[in-house]
């Protein structure tokens, strides 16, 4: 299996972000797209709603990968276009962390693209993520 390089990652990420106004509500102006361990790319982008109702572009991703019976991510990234056209990479957001986290217990380990030449480990950016013990 080839593992994207980050700029391909990125490169994927970029070409779903399709902005849409539904009045004062911005869809899809940041996208992310993941590699699972069969090699398999899947995308995503966010929904704003007014209520809180709305999702992550790595949720997004997430669903259409386990949609597919997939649960395992090795790479992942999130992209964002500013209002001047610069692209920018988004790191996750907590809730996101802890969504691929626990989507499967070995995406701890998880690659996170934070640049084109550089990355982390979920594991790095999500510190004291193991479950708790139970107390003495």
């Amino acid at each position: 299996m080839k593992i994207p390089s980050n700029s391909e990652l990125i490169d994927t990420a970029q070409a779903v972000l399709h902005p849409h106004h539904v009045g004062d509500r911005l869809f899809g102006d940041v996208a992310a797209t993941l590699v699972t361990d069969s090699g398999t790319l899947h995308s995503g982008v966010c929904i704003d709603t007014g209520c809180g109702t709305g999702f992550c572009a790595e949720h997004a991703a997430i669903a259409a990968m386990v949609t597919a019976r997939e649960y395992r991510i090795v790479k992942i990234v999130a992209v964002w276009r500013n209002e001047a056209g610069a692209l920018h990479v988004l790191p996750p957001c907590g809730r996101c962390r802890e969504f691929v986290r626990q989507i499967d217990h070995a995406n701890i380990d998880a690659e996170v693209v934070l640049g084109r030449t550089v990355s982390a480990s979920l594991r790095e950016l999500l510190p004291a993520n193991e479950w708790p013990r139970p107390l003495d």
